[in-house]
Protein backbone atom coordinates (compact mmCIF):
# COMPACT_ATOMS: atom_id res chain seq x y z
CA UNK A 1 0.00 0.00 0.00
CA UNK A 2 2.13 2.62 -1.33
CA UNK A 3 1.07 6.64 -1.14
CA UNK A 4 1.60 8.28 -4.12
CA UNK A 5 3.59 12.01 -4.51
CA UNK A 6 0.88 13.16 -7.51
CA UNK A 7 -1.58 12.53 -4.43
CA UNK A 8 -0.26 14.35 -1.27
CA UNK A 9 -1.99 12.61 1.65
CA UNK A 10 -2.46 13.37 4.99
CA UNK A 11 -1.39 10.17 6.70
CA UNK A 12 1.87 7.82 5.04
CA UNK A 13 0.09 4.85 5.25
CA UNK A 14 3.20 2.45 4.71
CA UNK A 15 4.50 3.81 7.90
CA UNK A 16 1.11 3.16 9.81
CA UNK A 17 1.11 -0.68 8.95
CA UNK A 18 4.81 -1.25 9.37
CA UNK A 19 4.56 0.55 12.53
CA UNK A 20 1.48 -1.43 13.77
CA UNK A 21 3.06 -4.58 12.97
CA UNK A 22 6.04 -3.86 14.51
CA UNK A 23 3.95 -3.10 17.75
CA UNK A 24 0.97 -4.93 17.94
CA UNK A 25 2.83 -8.71 18.81
CA UNK A 26 1.89 -12.02 17.43
CA UNK A 27 -0.43 -13.04 20.29
CA UNK A 28 0.10 -16.24 22.08
CA UNK A 29 1.98 -18.90 21.55
CA UNK A 30 0.18 -21.26 19.34
CA UNK A 31 1.70 -24.82 18.01
CA UNK A 32 1.69 -24.92 14.06
CA UNK A 33 -0.57 -28.02 13.82
CA UNK A 34 -3.37 -26.00 16.25
CA UNK A 35 -3.02 -22.63 14.46
CA UNK A 36 -3.66 -24.31 11.00
CA UNK A 37 -6.70 -26.31 13.00
CA UNK A 38 -8.16 -22.86 14.52
CA UNK A 39 -7.85 -20.86 10.96
CA UNK A 40 -9.91 -24.23 9.18
CA UNK A 41 -12.43 -24.28 12.25
CA UNK A 42 -13.02 -20.49 12.36
CA UNK A 43 -13.69 -20.61 8.69
CA UNK A 44 -16.28 -23.52 9.05
CA UNK A 45 -18.01 -21.59 11.72
CA UNK A 46 -18.34 -18.84 9.78
CA UNK A 47 -20.03 -20.51 7.21
CA UNK A 48 -22.24 -22.60 9.72
CA UNK A 49 -23.37 -19.44 10.96
CA UNK A 50 -24.67 -18.01 7.90
CA UNK A 51 -27.35 -20.41 8.26
CA UNK A 52 -27.70 -20.07 11.61
CA UNK A 53 -28.29 -15.96 11.19
CA UNK A 54 -30.87 -16.43 8.52
CA UNK A 55 -32.77 -18.43 9.91
CA UNK A 56 -33.41 -16.37 12.77
CA UNK A 57 -33.54 -12.89 11.43
CA UNK A 58 -35.56 -13.98 7.71
CA UNK A 59 -32.13 -11.82 6.28
CA UNK A 60 -30.90 -13.74 2.90
CA UNK A 61 -27.45 -11.98 2.69
CA UNK A 62 -26.69 -14.87 -0.15
CA UNK A 63 -27.28 -12.21 -3.20
CA UNK A 64 -23.80 -10.22 -2.70
CA UNK A 65 -20.10 -11.55 -2.02
CA UNK A 66 -18.15 -10.72 0.79
CA UNK A 67 -15.83 -13.35 1.98
CA UNK A 68 -14.49 -14.80 5.63
CA UNK A 69 -10.97 -13.99 5.99
CA UNK A 70 -9.22 -15.44 8.84
CA UNK A 71 -6.41 -13.38 9.68
CA UNK A 72 -3.51 -12.33 12.20
CA UNK A 73 -2.82 -8.96 13.90
CA UNK A 74 -0.56 -7.45 11.63
CA UNK A 75 -2.82 -8.32 8.37
CA UNK A 76 -5.68 -7.07 10.22
CA UNK A 77 -4.19 -3.65 10.90
CA UNK A 78 -3.02 -3.86 7.37
CA UNK A 79 -6.56 -4.58 6.27
CA UNK A 80 -8.15 -1.72 8.67
CA UNK A 81 -5.19 0.89 7.58
CA UNK A 82 -6.89 0.39 3.90
CA UNK A 83 -10.30 0.58 4.73
CA UNK A 84 -9.44 4.36 6.75
CA UNK A 85 -7.59 5.27 3.46
CA UNK A 86 -10.61 4.83 1.95
CA UNK A 87 -12.82 6.60 4.96
CA UNK A 88 -10.24 9.69 5.17
CA UNK A 89 -10.23 10.32 0.81
CA UNK A 90 -13.31 12.47 0.89
CA UNK A 91 -11.51 14.79 3.64
CA UNK A 92 -8.12 14.67 1.61
CA UNK A 93 -10.29 15.63 -1.46
CA UNK A 94 -11.77 18.92 0.32
CA UNK A 95 -8.26 19.73 1.78
CA UNK A 96 -7.09 19.48 -1.65
CA UNK A 97 -9.47 21.92 -2.74
CA UNK A 98 -9.27 24.44 -0.15
CA UNK A 99 -6.15 24.45 -0.60
CA UNK A 100 -4.63 22.93 2.78
CA UNK A 101 -3.06 19.46 1.65
CA UNK A 102 0.52 20.47 0.76
CA UNK A 103 0.36 22.16 3.98
CA UNK A 104 -1.30 19.13 6.25
CA UNK A 105 1.18 17.00 4.52
CA UNK A 106 3.95 18.95 5.26
CA UNK A 107 3.31 19.67 8.71
CA UNK A 108 3.52 15.66 9.37
CA UNK A 109 2.15 12.83 7.04
CA UNK A 110 4.92 10.30 8.57
CA UNK A 111 3.86 11.64 12.49
CA UNK A 112 0.58 11.22 11.45
CA UNK A 113 1.28 7.61 10.08
CA UNK A 114 3.32 6.67 13.58
CA UNK A 115 0.48 7.89 15.28
CA UNK A 116 -2.48 5.85 13.51
CA UNK A 117 -0.15 2.60 13.65
CA UNK A 118 0.05 2.97 17.39
CA UNK A 119 -3.47 2.83 17.03
CA UNK A 120 -4.19 0.06 14.92
CA UNK A 121 -1.75 -1.75 17.03
CA UNK A 122 -4.17 -1.02 20.40
CA UNK A 123 -6.91 -2.22 18.28
CA UNK A 124 -5.29 -5.09 16.41
CA UNK A 125 -4.55 -6.93 20.07
CA UNK A 126 -8.13 -6.39 21.09
CA UNK A 127 -10.86 -6.78 18.20
CA UNK A 128 -12.08 -10.11 17.74
CA UNK A 129 -13.81 -9.75 14.16
CA UNK A 130 -14.93 -7.03 12.37
CA UNK A 131 -17.06 -7.10 9.11
CA UNK A 132 -14.94 -4.00 6.52
CA UNK A 133 -18.25 -2.88 4.65
CA UNK A 134 -15.56 -0.93 2.50
CA UNK A 135 -14.13 -3.56 1.11
CA UNK A 136 -14.65 -3.93 -2.92
CA UNK A 137 -12.39 -6.95 -3.56
CA UNK A 138 -9.37 -7.36 -5.85
CA UNK A 139 -8.54 -5.13 -8.80
CA UNK A 140 -11.05 -7.05 -12.02
CA UNK A 141 -14.08 -7.62 -8.83
CA UNK A 142 -17.27 -6.34 -9.75
CA UNK A 143 -17.89 -4.02 -7.14
CA UNK A 144 -21.85 -4.20 -7.23
CA UNK A 145 -21.31 -8.05 -6.34
CA UNK A 146 -18.70 -6.99 -3.83
CA UNK A 147 -19.98 -5.67 -0.42
CA UNK A 148 -17.30 -5.88 2.15
CA UNK A 149 -15.65 -8.47 3.88
CA UNK A 150 -15.57 -10.54 7.11
CA UNK A 151 -12.15 -10.45 9.08
CA UNK A 152 -11.92 -12.91 12.12
CA UNK A 153 -8.12 -12.26 14.41
CA UNK A 154 -7.65 -15.80 15.03
CA UNK A 155 -4.61 -14.60 17.91
CA UNK A 156 -7.19 -12.56 19.99
CA UNK A 157 -9.70 -15.11 19.73
CA UNK A 158 -7.43 -17.96 20.92
CA UNK A 159 -6.06 -15.93 23.40
CA UNK A 160 -9.69 -14.90 24.86
CA UNK A 161 -11.10 -18.14 25.07
CA UNK A 162 -7.55 -19.65 27.22
CA UNK A 163 -7.78 -16.38 29.66
CA UNK A 164 -12.16 -17.21 29.90
CA UNK A 165 -11.53 -20.46 30.20
CA UNK A 166 -14.09 -21.80 28.17
CA UNK A 167 -14.87 -24.27 25.42
CA UNK A 168 -12.67 -22.90 21.96
CA UNK A 169 -15.46 -24.30 19.32
CA UNK A 170 -18.64 -22.91 21.32
CA UNK A 171 -16.85 -19.54 22.14
CA UNK A 172 -15.58 -19.39 18.01
CA UNK A 173 -18.82 -20.27 16.52
CA UNK A 174 -20.09 -17.41 19.20
CA UNK A 175 -17.71 -15.08 17.78
CA UNK A 176 -18.99 -15.97 14.61
CA UNK A 177 -22.88 -15.59 14.91
CA UNK A 178 -21.63 -11.86 16.21
CA UNK A 179 -19.78 -11.29 13.24
CA UNK A 180 -21.93 -13.40 10.74
CA UNK A 181 -24.65 -11.23 11.47
CA UNK A 182 -22.91 -7.98 10.02
CA UNK A 183 -21.99 -9.61 6.66
CA UNK A 184 -25.70 -10.66 6.88
CA UNK A 185 -26.71 -7.05 7.36
CA UNK A 186 -24.94 -5.79 4.67
CA UNK A 187 -25.18 -8.40 2.00
CA UNK A 188 -28.83 -8.08 2.44
CA UNK A 189 -28.87 -4.81 2.46
CA UNK A 190 -27.33 -3.75 -0.32
CA UNK A 191 -28.68 0.44 0.05
CA UNK A 192 -26.39 0.10 3.31
CA UNK A 193 -22.99 0.19 2.35
CA UNK A 194 -23.77 3.53 0.11
CA UNK A 195 -25.70 4.66 3.08
CA UNK A 196 -22.76 4.79 5.49
CA UNK A 197 -20.53 6.08 2.66
CA UNK A 198 -23.22 9.21 2.54
CA UNK A 199 -22.94 9.69 6.36
CA UNK A 200 -18.73 10.08 6.21
CA UNK A 201 -19.16 11.99 3.27
CA UNK A 202 -21.76 14.40 5.22
CA UNK A 203 -19.13 14.76 8.12
CA UNK A 204 -16.33 15.78 5.86
CA UNK A 205 -18.80 18.29 4.28
CA UNK A 206 -19.58 20.20 7.21
CA UNK A 207 -15.42 19.59 8.03
CA UNK A 208 -13.72 22.75 9.32
CA UNK A 209 -10.53 23.01 7.40
CA UNK A 210 -9.53 25.95 9.33
CA UNK A 211 -6.14 25.38 11.26
CA UNK A 212 -6.91 27.76 13.76
CA UNK A 213 -10.68 26.97 14.35
CA UNK A 214 -9.37 22.72 14.95
CA UNK A 215 -6.79 24.08 16.83
CA UNK A 216 -9.57 26.04 19.33
CA UNK A 217 -11.80 22.96 19.62
CA UNK A 218 -8.83 20.22 20.48
CA UNK A 219 -7.71 22.53 23.32
CA UNK A 220 -11.10 23.31 24.50
CA UNK A 221 -11.54 19.14 24.05
CA UNK A 222 -8.58 18.59 25.92
CA UNK A 223 -8.97 21.07 28.34
CA UNK A 224 -12.89 19.14 28.94
CA UNK A 225 -11.43 15.41 29.26
CA UNK A 226 -8.59 16.91 31.99
CA UNK A 227 -11.30 18.48 33.93
CA UNK A 228 -13.54 14.82 33.35
CA UNK A 229 -10.97 12.77 34.53
CA UNK A 230 -9.94 14.89 37.48
CA UNK A 231 -13.88 15.01 38.60
CA UNK A 232 -13.82 11.17 37.99
CA UNK A 233 -16.90 11.72 35.24
CA UNK A 234 -16.78 9.33 31.99
CA UNK A 235 -17.64 12.94 29.93
CA UNK A 236 -16.83 12.77 26.57
CA UNK A 237 -14.33 11.36 23.89
CA UNK A 238 -12.00 13.30 22.27
CA UNK A 239 -13.63 12.31 18.78
CA UNK A 240 -16.62 13.67 20.31
CA UNK A 241 -15.31 17.10 21.93
CA UNK A 242 -13.09 18.25 18.20
CA UNK A 243 -16.47 17.70 15.98
CA UNK A 244 -18.33 20.83 14.90
CA UNK A 245 -22.24 21.21 15.43
CA UNK A 246 -23.35 20.37 11.97
CA UNK A 247 -21.01 17.09 12.59
CA UNK A 248 -22.50 16.21 15.35
CA UNK A 249 -25.49 16.29 13.70
CA UNK A 250 -24.52 13.34 11.53
CA UNK A 251 -22.79 11.81 14.29
CA UNK A 252 -25.98 11.30 15.73
CA UNK A 253 -27.07 9.49 12.64
CA UNK A 254 -24.57 7.38 12.83
CA UNK A 255 -24.60 6.27 16.68
CA UNK A 256 -27.99 5.31 15.73
CA UNK A 257 -27.16 3.24 12.51
CA UNK A 258 -24.51 1.63 14.74
CA UNK A 259 -26.37 0.86 17.75
CA UNK A 260 -29.03 -0.77 15.65
CA UNK A 261 -26.29 -2.88 13.87
CA UNK A 262 -24.35 -4.22 16.87
CA UNK A 263 -28.06 -4.34 19.03
CA UNK A 264 -29.28 -6.57 16.28
CA UNK A 265 -25.90 -8.58 16.46
CA UNK A 266 -25.82 -9.24 19.70
CA UNK A 267 -29.62 -9.90 19.46
CA UNK A 268 -29.03 -12.64 16.90
CA UNK A 269 -26.10 -13.93 18.94
CA UNK A 270 -27.95 -14.46 22.05
CA UNK A 271 -31.32 -15.98 20.04
CA UNK A 272 -29.30 -18.55 18.33
CA UNK A 273 -27.05 -19.33 20.69
CA UNK A 274 -28.83 -21.64 23.20
CA UNK A 275 -29.76 -24.04 20.48
CA UNK A 276 -26.28 -24.70 18.95
CA UNK A 277 -23.49 -23.41 21.50
CA UNK A 278 -24.08 -25.77 24.61
CA UNK A 279 -21.90 -23.35 26.97
CA UNK A 280 -23.64 -20.09 25.98
CA UNK A 281 -24.42 -19.01 28.93
CA UNK A 282 -21.09 -19.61 30.75
CA UNK A 283 -19.28 -17.46 27.92
CA UNK A 284 -21.93 -14.84 27.93
CA UNK A 285 -21.88 -14.47 31.82
CA UNK A 286 -17.73 -14.44 31.56
CA UNK A 287 -17.48 -11.96 28.38
CA UNK A 288 -19.85 -9.60 29.79
CA UNK A 289 -17.73 -9.72 33.29
CA UNK A 290 -14.29 -8.76 30.98
CA UNK A 291 -16.20 -6.34 29.25
CA UNK A 292 -16.59 -4.12 31.73
CA UNK A 293 -13.63 -3.98 33.26
CA UNK A 294 -10.88 -2.62 31.22
CA UNK A 295 -8.01 -1.67 33.88
CA UNK A 296 -5.26 1.52 33.74
CA UNK A 297 -4.24 2.19 30.43
CA UNK A 298 -6.48 0.49 28.60
CA UNK A 299 -9.33 2.01 30.24
CA UNK A 300 -7.38 5.67 29.72
CA UNK A 301 -7.02 4.77 25.63
CA UNK A 302 -10.70 3.32 25.28
CA UNK A 303 -12.53 6.28 26.96
CA UNK A 304 -9.69 8.87 24.80
CA UNK A 305 -11.36 6.76 21.40
CA UNK A 306 -14.86 6.56 22.59
CA UNK A 307 -14.32 3.00 22.86
CA UNK A 308 -16.66 3.10 25.73
CA UNK A 309 -19.62 4.11 23.69
CA UNK A 310 -19.29 1.32 21.58
CA UNK A 311 -20.33 -0.94 24.60
CA UNK A 312 -23.34 1.19 25.06
CA UNK A 313 -23.88 0.73 21.67
CA UNK A 314 -24.34 -3.11 21.75
CA UNK A 315 -26.49 -2.29 25.43
CA UNK A 316 -29.25 0.26 23.65
CA UNK A 317 -28.96 -1.26 20.52
CA UNK A 318 -30.27 -4.71 22.03
CA UNK A 319 -32.76 -3.02 23.79
CA UNK A 320 -34.05 -1.09 20.76
CA UNK A 321 -34.00 -4.44 18.66
CA UNK A 322 -35.22 -6.89 21.77
CA UNK A 323 -38.68 -4.59 22.34
CA UNK A 324 -39.73 -4.09 18.76
CA UNK A 325 -39.79 -7.77 18.20
CA UNK A 326 -41.68 -8.29 21.23
CA UNK A 327 -44.72 -5.60 19.79
CA UNK A 328 -44.53 -6.54 16.37
CA UNK A 329 -42.50 -9.82 15.57
CA UNK A 330 -39.23 -9.81 13.51
CA UNK A 331 -40.88 -8.78 10.22
CA UNK A 332 -42.33 -6.02 11.34
CA UNK A 333 -38.60 -5.21 12.88
CA UNK A 334 -37.20 -5.63 9.59
CA UNK A 335 -39.11 -3.03 7.98
CA UNK A 336 -35.80 -1.00 9.42
CA UNK A 337 -33.89 -2.45 6.64
CA UNK A 338 -36.52 -1.06 3.64
CA UNK A 339 -34.58 2.73 3.31
CA UNK A 340 -32.37 5.05 5.00
CA UNK A 341 -35.90 6.67 6.32
CA UNK A 342 -37.22 3.50 7.99
CA UNK A 343 -33.49 3.98 10.35
CA UNK A 344 -34.06 4.23 13.39
CA UNK A 345 -32.81 8.02 14.74
CA UNK A 346 -31.25 8.23 18.01
CA UNK A 347 -33.92 9.21 20.21
CA UNK A 348 -36.05 6.36 18.75
CA UNK A 349 -32.59 3.80 19.90
CA UNK A 350 -34.01 5.12 23.33
CA UNK A 351 -37.76 4.93 22.53
CA UNK A 352 -38.28 1.91 20.51
CA UNK A 353 -41.94 2.47 20.54
CA UNK A 354 -41.77 5.96 18.90
CA UNK A 355 -40.37 3.85 16.23
CA UNK A 356 -43.13 1.27 15.90
CA UNK A 357 -45.56 4.01 16.04
CA UNK A 358 -44.05 6.11 13.14
CA UNK A 359 -43.31 3.04 11.09
CA UNK A 360 -46.86 1.26 11.50
CA UNK A 361 -49.26 3.98 13.07
CA UNK A 362 -50.96 2.95 16.03
CA UNK A 363 -49.01 1.08 19.25
CA UNK A 364 -49.86 -2.62 17.83
CA UNK A 365 -50.42 -5.23 20.11
CA UNK A 366 -47.96 -7.49 21.43
CA UNK A 367 -46.28 -10.40 18.88
CA UNK A 368 -44.01 -13.21 19.18
CA UNK A 369 -43.96 -14.21 15.69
Amino acid sequence: MTTSDAAPTMVDWDLAVSTAQRLAGSGPAVGAAEARAAVAELRDLAAEAEAHVHRFTALDGTGAAAPVVVVDRGNWARANAQSMQTMIAPLERKLRGEGEMSAARRAGAKLTGLQTGALLAFLSSKVLGQFDPFWSGPAGTDPSRTHGRLLLVVPNIVHLERELDVVPRDFRLWVALHEETHRVQFTAVPWLRDHLAGEIEAFVAATDVDPAAFATRLREAVRGLTEAARSGDDGASLLDLVQTPAQKVVVDRVTALMSLLEGHADVVMDGVGPDVIPTVNTIRRRFQRRRRSPQGLDRAVRRLLGLDAKMRQYRDGAAFVNKVVERVGMHGFNRVWESADALPTKDEIADPIAWVRRMNGASPVTTTS
